[in-house]
């Protein structure tokens, strides 16, 4: 009896401690939705010169790393995602004009004799000057240069030039002796310096150099009166070395500082009140044993957060909203245990408060395991299909479900037997019934003697939902669409219509053009097909002109197909979802409940997006992230209250299936409606502080848990007694007795 509480205490302080170790070492990394910056992602062709393998792309990622080391940006991230993708991460770069075109340029290097203007031999170049000019074959590349340095000289006038090093005199002293054996001002003394068929400078060799003899010592310098961001440009572009392969730029998104400042204060916000509502309001329901959970509750928050740092993981604005949503985790969790505990205690007082505990986490773990597995099937396919930060709100969910799972059974345990050697039953909370379950005992509901009525209510639930999107349709955003999506701020109010006219005379009247007042700030969304970056800096010109400065806070851009392939993989992942939690639930109970529970989880599907198509708000990577989490969410209900029908099935094999469900879901109610309630608190908190983003993603999840927990009792419950009735298979078999410890009797 020593043993296992004594080592439980001993963990619990391991981990916390452990916990906190890392979170006063390390340092979290911010995702660029919180810290600002731009993402680029570029995805490899084939090339003249090698095809778009994962090996290229492996050398496109070096040459791209020395660029952006090149550029001056701190702390830049690089990484290939699958065989032809590369994601880049260039944080405080907020001109993607300048990122895109520096990064993302094949910079071939290559220098050439100038055959004249006119030839038979060669190719035609277009000079400096939009002059015609023939080159002949390449005599030099850019592997050929050791250094490239931008430099000026105010003896040599104004601006900036590139000086060139050679790895060898030999070549560049042969191409400029034969250009030196032609005439001073003849196009053939000329040496044309090209990159990605661009003639970048085609310079005259000085009438000094002697024909046959050429310029020694290996250096050259090109010239053009560039500026210093141009001149350095080039020479990182040259330093950094040519790509093997040609890059397609299919996705870019820049937000500026201050909007990732303000959703780290929005999220802040919104998880403290969350946080705190949910404390107080489970240490009213559960007193002294509630105050515990709430203590449970902190170390989750420090555990979760540890191991992000642990991990390395990457935090983002989805991935806080992740954060803050396991907290209605590690609740349910909690509330799932105390409400055993209660039954248990009410069927036999006499044994203490501490044995009462003890059957309550050994009968609660079944339903714990099986909701959480539920939830991180949901998890995994947020990571492996989604993309960009809706991945960090996968990798934090799964870290929450570890962590919520660690407080609740190991911190939580410890705290509660601890307390039950020293308070009281009434004190601890877990000695009454509940208001919930005494409301339940007096009435006695006979909620599947209406089962079909349910059911027709489900029925038109979905048909509500099916209306809305054959008349309305999904707003489906850039992210599924492709194209441009940027926002602007002014420091004074916007009219629609000014916005509009701006954009038309911008040359895009097509765009969809949305103001809206934050504050005392005014925003502007634009959203327009494939437009360029020059695009929006004209954009952002018409809107100064008609409204004076304004600033972009945002800008996203994503290519047709991958859009067509996000809005695949967002078809694919709820497909999946629901198929993985089907053959997880006939696995783990019977076919009968998993087809109930599934039909129930497409009601709740439908009831979340048919609310998005009727008030036409935006459908993106967070709404999907929104969707999986309501599967995972609502299948946890639906596991408890089929876990539990299984158990009293077995219990009474003989009684009518019917009041076997009944009874099941009244006696799972007190949970479901404190774990609801638990999370509510967690989602109004995100509604109001979380701004607009999150707003929709809690308004899809609040959507979701109270349609889902409905339908656990009222369309899962009653589509299985229609099956069952059909099925007519037996009930499952009462688990065999177990010998006790002290003699021959049963232990039940």
């Amino acid at each position: 009896m020593f043993r296992a509480p004594f080592w439980r205490a001993v963990a619990a302080c391991v981990v916390v401690v452990t916990a906190l170790l890392l979170t006063l070492t390390l340092s979290p990394r911010l995702g660029l939705d919180l810290r600002g910056g731009t993402q680029l992602v570029f995805e490899t062709r084939d090339g003249p010169m090698a095809e778009a393998d994962a090996g290229a792309a492996d050398r496109a990622l070096d040459v791209l790393r020395r660029r952006a080391d090149a550029l001056g940006v701190v702390d830049p991230t690089l990484l290939r995602s699958g065989e032809r993708r590369i994601v880049v991460e260039l944080p405080g770069v907020l001109d993607p004009r300048q990122a895109a075109e520096v990064i993302g340029r094949t910079a071939q290097l290559t220098f050439h004799p100038v055959l004249g203007p006119a030839g038979d031999r060669g190719r035609d170049l277009t000079d400096e000057s939009g002059r015609p000019l023939r080159v002949g074959p390449a005599a030099i590349t850019g592997g050929d240069v050791r250094d490239a340095v931008a430099r000026t000289d105010p003896a040599q006038g104004p601006g900036w030039f590139v000086g060139l090093d050679f790895h060898g005199a030999d070549e560049w002293r042969r191409l400029t002796a034969e250009a030196a054996c032609h005439e001073p001002g003849d196009p053939r003394r000329r040496v044309a310096i090209v990159l990605d068929d661009e003639v970048v400078s085609s310079p005259q060799v000085d009438p000094g150099v002697a024909c046959r003899v050429g310029i020694p010592g290996g250096s050259t310098q090109i010239t053009g009166s560039f500026a210093f961001e141009e001149a350095r440009d080039l020479a990182m572009l040259i330093k950094g070395g040519a790509l093997p392969v040609p890059l397609t730029l299919i996705e870019q998104r820049t937000v500026g500082p201050t909007l990732g400042a303000e959703a780290i204060e929005a999220s802040a916000k919104a998880g403290v009140a969350g946080v705190l509502l949910t404390a107080v309001f489970i240490v009213v329901v559960y007193r002294l044993s509630g105050l515990t959970a709430a203590v449970a509750l902190a170390t989750y928050g420090l555990i979760s957060y540890a191991a992000l740092l642990a991990l390395g993981a990457t935090l983002t604005l989805p991935g806080l909203a992740g954060f803050v949503l396991a907290v209605g985790m590690a609740v349910d969790a909690n509330v799932l245990v105390f409400e055993r505990a209660r039954e248990e205690y009410g069927r036999a007082p006499g044994r203490g408060l501490r044995a009462a505990l003890d059957r309550g986490f050994a009968r609660a773990w079944s339903a714990i395991a099986d909701s959480n597995v539920t939830t991180l099937l949901a998890a995994g396919l947020l990571f492996w299909l989604a993309s960009g930060p809706v991945r960090g709100f996968g990798v934090t969910l799964a870290i929450g479900v570890f962590a919520a799972l660690v407080s609740a059974l190991l911190v939580t345990r410890v705290l509660t037997h601890s307390l039950a050697g020293v308070v009281g039953g009434r004190w601890s909370g877990l000695a009454s019934p509940g208001r919930v379950r005494t409301w339940i005992a007096r009435r006695d509901p006979r909620l599947m003697a209406a089962g079909r009525r349910w059911l027709a209510g489900a029925v038109l639930l979905a048909g509500v939902a099916v209306a809305g999107l054959v008349v309305h349709g999904l707003n489906f955003g850039v992210e599924f669409t492709g194209g441009r999506m940027i926002e602007f701020t002014a420091a004074r109010p916007v009219s629609g219509e000014v916005a509009r006219q701006a954009v038309a005379e911008a040359g895009h009247a097509s765009a969809t053009v949305q103001t809206s007042v934050r504050g005392s700030v005014a925003a502007v969304s634009v959203r327009a097909g494939q437009i360029g970056a020059d695009d929006v800096a004209a954009i952002e010109r018409a809107l100064e002109a008609r409204v004076g400065e304004v600033s972009k806070r945002r800008d996203e851009m994503v290519g047709p197909s991958l859009g067509e392939e996000l809005r695949r993989n967002a078809v694919i992942a709820l497909g999946v979802a629901l198929a993985a939690q089907l053959a997880y639930l006939t696995l783990r109970f019977r076919w009968t409940f998993a087809v109930a529970s599934v039909l129930a989880l497409v009601v709740d599907a439908l009831a979340v997006v048919g609310l998005f198509a009727w008030l036409g708000r935006p459908v993106d990577g967070v709404f999907l992230a929104a969707m999986l989490t309501v599967v995972g969410y609502s299948v946890n209900d639906k596991v408890v209250v089929f876990d539990r029908v299984r158990e009293v099935w077995r219990a009474s094999p003989s009684a009518r299936f019917p009041d076997v469900v009944n009874a099941a879901i009244l006696q799972t109610v007190p949970r479901t409606v404190n774990t609801g309630l638990g999370a509510l608190f967690i989602l109004v908190a995100l509604m109001v502080f979380g701004g607009d983003s999150l707003r929709d993603f809690a308004v899809a999840l609040v959507t979701g848990i109270v349609v889902g927990t409905a339908s656990s009792s009222l369309v899962a419950g009653p589509v299985a007694v229609e099956l069952e009735r059909l099925g007519g298979q037996p009930p499952p078999s009462p688990p065999a007795p177990r010998r006790s410890r002290t003699g021959t009797g049963a232990v039940v």
